[in-house]
């Protein structure tokens, strides 16, 4: 199982960091590692002082593939859910402005929540999906709003990755990402529907 991963694919999201709208999907690996287990607790990582949440839609792949058309994409995914990519600010942007690759700061273990999965067709569209923290609205989103579509994004990594049965695809976070600590709640939502809930210990 692979977790592929979307940077900037919110023209606002890309404004609010100060980087630039790219031309094409912008992607990055997490390892299954990065996965938070069922009902397994998070843990904010000892190596941060800044943990930012990113909410996300998250595609489940659910056919194997390699060099996808965009027409054909659709065939590939079957189920749908709102995810986190937690992200270690500091040290991004640390690694950032090295050069470097920023892996530590996204694909460390249990960096990754993934709700409850929904079947696509059962999913009005375009997709409203939203965040709380302390059940105050931090970020909300519309699939609309993607600059890159799920399609396109299935076909352009099927382009250098083979995609597998099992693998997930977080789709990219729009604006209103931020810091969360130690005992805070977030809640993520498909419609006013909560599909995952975790507390940050």
């Amino acid at each position: 199982m692979k977790i592929f991963c979307i940077g900037r694919n919110y023209s606002e999201h890309a404004k609010e960091l100060g980087n630039e709208i790219p031309d094409e999907p912008v992607v990055f690996i997490k390892p299954k590692t990065a996965l938070l287990q069922g009902n397994a607790t998070f843990y904010y990582p000892q190596f941060s002082n800044e943990l930012h949440y990113e909410l996300e839609l998250v595609l489940h792949i659910c056919k194997n593939g390699k060099y996808i058309s965009a027409k054909n994409a659709s065939k590939y995914y079957n189920q749908i859910t709102v995810g986190i990519d937690f992200t270690a600010r500091d040290i991004q942007n640390e690694l950032k402005a090295k050069g470097l690759p920023w892996e530590k700061a996204k694909a460390w273990d249990n960096s990754a929540v993934v709700g409850t999965w929904k079947k696509i067709e059962e999913v009005s569209q375009p997709i409203d999906f939203s965040l709380t923290l302390n059940n105050e609205p931090v970020q909300k989103g519309n699939s609309s709003q993607m600059i890159h579509s799920f399609d396109k994004i299935v076909s352009h990594i099927s382009d250098y990755f083979s995609l597998n049965i099992g693998d997930m695809i977080f789709t990219g976070t729009p604006a209103g990402v931020g810091e969360c600590t130690i005992t805070d709640v977030l809640r993520g939502y498909i419609n006013q529907e909560k599909l995952f809930e975790v507390e940050i210990k």
